[in-house]
């Protein structure tokens, strides 16, 4: 599946062909570099290493500046592997833009890392009502778990149970969007719907409908 990385800049809305107005977010997608590419006789699947967002050579270990030497480019931020995606006419150092992978119409799955929300109660965390009301003796119950064991048998709580604990700053993938307009002089994509993480934060973009053009 052919993709990019991009960074999430924030959301808008446009108009679209039948004048409704549609939700969509901005992603800024720098051309990315191809590190590497790996074959079925090398390394058992194909798939090809892209990297964007120069960063500093001093912030980068000697082992990983040295993958980057061996490609031919400058230190990046963020290296991802598409997995199944070769681009023909394409070699190593070579770099891929928005229009050589995307189109508009084309559907696509976005993969970021969602905001961090710390240690949370069920009501934030799962969506629990909690209590609903104060009668009937309830006191600081509002946003309470509720009973979490069970009888005699088992007498035990089961693994998996709902309870309060760590929330977000996880892999999140959103899937079928729609890529509804391409800024290509600005190096902007604009996809339908929301996509997982904070602004600035990085993403990965996977391309649904169509392979390198």
């Amino acid at each position: 599946m052919s993709g990019l990385i991009g960074k999430k800049v924030g959301m808008t809305s446009v108009f679209d062909n039948n004048g409704r107005n549609v939700p969509v977010t901005v992603i800024e997608i720098e051309p990315c570099s191809i590190t590497q590419i790996k074959t079925e006789e090398t390394d058992g699947y194909t798939a090809v290493q892209l990297a964007s967002y120069d960063r500093s050579e001093k912030n980068v270990s000697k082992a990983v500046n040295g993958h980057f030497e061996k490609a031919g480019v400058s230190p990046k931020y963020q290296v991802v592997e598409f997995r199944d995606f070769i681009p023909e006419g394409l070699d190593v150092g070579d770099e891929l833009t928005i229009s050589d992978v995307f189109s508009v119409g084309d559907t696509v799955d976005v993969v970021g890392t969602s905001k961090g929300r710390g240690f949370t109660g069920v009501v934030k965390r799962h969506n629990f009502s909690g209590v609903g009301d104060a009668t009937h003796g309830q006191h600081n119950r509002m946003r309470a778990p509720g009973a979490i064991g069970n009888a005699s048998d088992p007498s035990k709580v089961f693994k998996g149970m709902r309870m309060a604990g760590q929330s977000g700053n996880e892999r999140v993938k959103t899937k079928n969007l729609n890529v509804a307009k391409i800024l290509e002089d600005s190096n902007l994509m604009l996809v339908t719907g929301p996509v997982p993480g904070p602004k600035g934060g990085f993403v990965e973009i996977h391309n649904k409908t169509s392979v390198i053009n």
